[in-house]
């Protein structure tokens, strides 16, 4: 009799925890998918690196998501998600469920914002396109284009100028990312590529050092935008070096210029001196004019086999070359004078 009593009271006590289990289960449920009224209605929550269960639910309710902290630590524990919740900026709506938050986070959905910078840009069109993103965190402001390789730890703070030394690219990146970050990749990015390119290099180039190979590389990316035509463009003025010939490329004269450039190259522009004026100068100007991308640097560093010593455009994006004076005259009154 006593046996039969004490079985009757554990199955009545199994079934209460069985009951209350599944109340439980069914109130954390509820709750989890029922939707939220957010502080604003649409933010941004940043979870930071290696956080704890605990503490992403409390940087969820300090950033205006209200997750009640526990049935978040019971529902992702339930759910076997505790391992799974990673780092990064989520942009949330109002009206998101506990669990939508949940699974949101788990895989990685974070909001990344971005920045392109595109080939044959100068550094400081690079410099106002990231100081013009409201995402990023602006920790340049103020710094000279020196002062900004000394802050990424590049190695040529001794050069004239940083131009040249930043890869152009689509950058992405979390909000409030320090813009350090993104200049720190896209120098990194061109030592890669200018590496690369440089140890495939063809032989008997008349450059000394990969920073001589980005001085031209840069020329030729501003020279032509036709993939074709780069590899024959950089043959023109490899040619002109092996020959002690003036590179006399306008793009050059035009960055030596600087804010005196009227929009329209002149005769007065191609006489005027300056250190990057390539017809009153002979070889290389003294750094990189633009921003090379990476078809420049393998143009650069394999050109095309030919004799060319001039070219000019047809005025369709492509160029006419010629080995010499006269052939080149002849494309100039054809498609120059001729327009």
């Amino acid at each position: 009799m006593f046996r039969m009593t004490f079985f009757k009271k554990c199955v009545v006590a199994a079934v209460l925890v069985a009951m209350l289990a599944a109340a439980v289960a069914g109130g954390v449920w509820w709750w989890a998918n029922r939707p939220m009224e957010l502080s604003t209605p649409e933010l941004d929550v940043t979870i930071k690196p290696h956080s704890s269960l605990r503490s992403v639910s409390a940087q969820l309710n300090r950033g205006g998501v209200p997750v009640e902290p526990q049935l978040f630590v019971l529902m992702t524990r339930a759910l076997g998600l505790s391992a799974q919740l990673k780092s990064g900026n989520y942009a949330f709506k109002s009206g998101i469920t506990p669990y939508e938050v949940l699974q949101k986070i788990a895989r990685g959905d974070v909001n990344e914002y971005v920045a392109t910078v595109i080939e044959g840009w100068t550094l400081q069109k690079m410099r106002n396109e990231l100081d013009g993103n409201p995402a990023l965190k602006h920790d340049t402001a103020g710094m000279s284009d020196i002062d900004l390789l000394r802050a990424i730890g590049a190695a040529e703070v001794d050069k004239a100028s940083a131009e040249g030394l930043f890869f152009p690219d689509t950058y992405l990146f979390d909000k409030n990312t320090s813009d350090l970050a993104v200049y720190k990749r896209a120098y990194r990015l061109m030592q890669t590529h200018l590496t690369e390119a440089w140890n495939t290099r063809a032989q008997n180039l008349p450059y000394k050092t990969p920073y001589e190979a980005l001085i031209m590389a840069s020329i030729v990316e501003k020279e032509t935008g036709r993939a074709t035509d780069r590899p024959f463009v950089a043959a023109v003025f490899v040619n002109r070096l092996r020959m002690g010939m003036p590179l006399q490329t306008d793009p050059s004269v035009i960055y030596g210029l600087g804010q005196t450039y009227s929009g329209r190259l002149k005769k007065k522009d191609l006489q005027t001196d300056t250190p990057y004026n390539t017809y009153t100068r002979m070889g290389l100007p003294p750094t990189p004019i633009a921003l090379p991308g990476v078809a420049a640097l393998n143009a650069t560093l394999n050109p095309a086999a030919s004799n060319a010593l001039y070219f000019v455009s047809r005025g369709d994006g492509s160029s006419i070359f010629s080995d010499n004076l006269g052939d080149h005259n002849k494309a100039v009154d054809k498609y120059i004078r001729g327009q």
